[in-house]
């Protein structure tokens, strides 16, 4: 019989004024991430970005979640706004 996975715990990336961008496999296929957004404009973000890529999404826990990989629409939509943005993973 296997161990039990120690439970995972949530990646928090630095709070550096960089808003970073990745991509996750899930179970129903990919979902692009955006962390590194102030609380107060996370709905905001969320409903532009979701407007722009034309596809579902929401703002929970302090990350905005878009369904597909829309890695490059989102850091094309922060750097027209002239934040700094990185990509995460591959």
């Amino acid at each position: 019989m296997k161990a039990p996975r120690p439970a995972q715990q949530p990646r928090t990336p630095p709070d550096d004024g960089i808003v970073r961008v990745g991509c996750e496999r899930r179970r129903g296929g990919s979902v692009t991430i955006v962390y590194g957004l102030l609380e107060r404009e996370l709905d905001a973000v969320a409903a532009d970005l979701k407007k722009r890529c034309g596809t579902g999404g929401t703002a929970k826990n302090g990350v905005v979640e878009l369904q597909g990989d829309r890695r490059d629409a989102a850091l094309a939509y922060f750097s027209s706004q002239g934040r700094r943005v990185k990509k995460m993973g591959g």
